[in-house]
């Protein structure tokens, strides 16, 4: 059957690439290297305009709300919280002001199939947003555009989920919680060391002490457990470094007026990439881009650095840590932790 260019467009970059490879005509291979091409760049086109009019009508110093709900807004499409549509209309109104309380209530209420992705795009969210708090006029801003959000998440969620596990309530998740089922560790193991890693990058002050917990939660973000933390260590460090390399050559190179494109070529690049090392590499763009106003090209290359060697060793020891302590600690979980 004849797949609809539109249908292409909703495709993961691995599946396009594993659909390319199996193409036997070079017409098949353009057609679906074409909307790979056009779907990163939609993609980028649509952030751009969504994160700038949130940011006109709820202030430049929410940005990264606006940031934040464009990656719920991808995701939530293709991914539901497993339980009926009232309750997790619910459950979403509250993962705004549980962001301030609590980690692990926030991954409980999005993330009951850890091998979604889901619960990347909150903890990504939950990190991004502690760091860059807001206060005052802003602060009830940022209400106003969670509200927002949440009325747009809301409806997407309804449109595309509204008769799935309709016979299973909150309730039922919350009583079949269990520290022996994978899912659970999971979700304990990923709150409690992104909270540990935030908390000694604000205790220290630590500049810049998100990038830690990016490091820190990618790792600890795999799933199944217990997962190749060691691989995913060294991936994130050759990543970065390979990411901030390019970022510096490109940014010196480039006349003043177009470095600011430095950040949607990031995100255009990301919609090819499919290996964890490429991704780590173009999502330096980004964040370097903002770190060079504020530190500097130098700076902001070595404090990138610094924050995704510490946040990766400390994920890293936490896995090990705490899968010696599941295992003695909890005999009836799964045998393979």
């Amino acid at each position: 059957m004849t797949t609809k260019f539109y249908d292409a467009l909703q495709l993961d970059p691995s599946i396009l690439k594993r659909r390319i490879a199996a193409c036997e005509t070079k017409k098949e291979k353009n057609f679906y290297r074409a909307a790979m091409a056009v779907r990163s760049a939609l993609i980028v086109a649509f952030a751009i305009l969504f994160i700038s009019l949130l940011s006109g009508l709820f202030g430049a110093d929410n940005t990264p709300m606006a940031v934040a709900l464009f990656c719920m807004l991808l995701g939530i499409r293709f991914v539901n919280f497993e339980y009926c549509a009232g309750d997790s209309l619910a459950g979403l109104a509250l993962v705004a002001p549980l962001h301030f309380a609590a980690f692990f209530a926030l991954l409980f209420l999005t993330s009951q199939r850890p091998e979604m992705g889901n619960g990347g795009i909150y903890s990504f969210a939950y990190i991004y947003l502690t760091g860059n708090p807001v206060a005052g006029e802003a602060l009830a801003r940022r209400g106003l555009m969670a509200l927002a959000g949440w009325l747009l998440c809301g409806a997407i969620l309804l449109a595309k989920h509204r008769g799935r596990h309709a016979d299973t309530r909150f309730h039922h998740l919350v009583r079949r919680f269990r520290l022996s089922r994978p899912e659970c560790l999971w979700l304990l193991r990923m709150a409690l060391g992104v909270s540990l890693v935030l908390a000694a990058g604000q205790v220290f002050g630590v500049e810049r002490f998100m990038w830690m917990g990016f490091a820190c939660g990618s790792l600890l973000s795999e799933y199944p457990l217990p997962g190749s933390a060691a691989v995913r260590f060294w991936q994130r460090i050759a990543g970065a470094a390979a990411g901030c390399a390019a970022f510096a050559l490109l940014y010196l190179a480039l006349p003043a007026g177009l470095r600011p494109l430095l950040g949607p070529l990031g995100g255009f690049c990301m919609g090819f990439c499919t290996d964890y090392r490429y991704k780590t590499a173009m999502n330096c763009f980004g964040a370097l881009m903002i770190g060079a106003g504020l530190y500097g090209l130098s700076g902001a290359v070595a404090l990138r650095l610094a924050d995704t060697v510490l946040g990766a060793a400390f994920g890293l020891c936490f896995a090990a840590l705490f899968h010696r302590l599941s295992r003695r600690l909890l005999p009836a979980a799964d045998p393979a932790l």
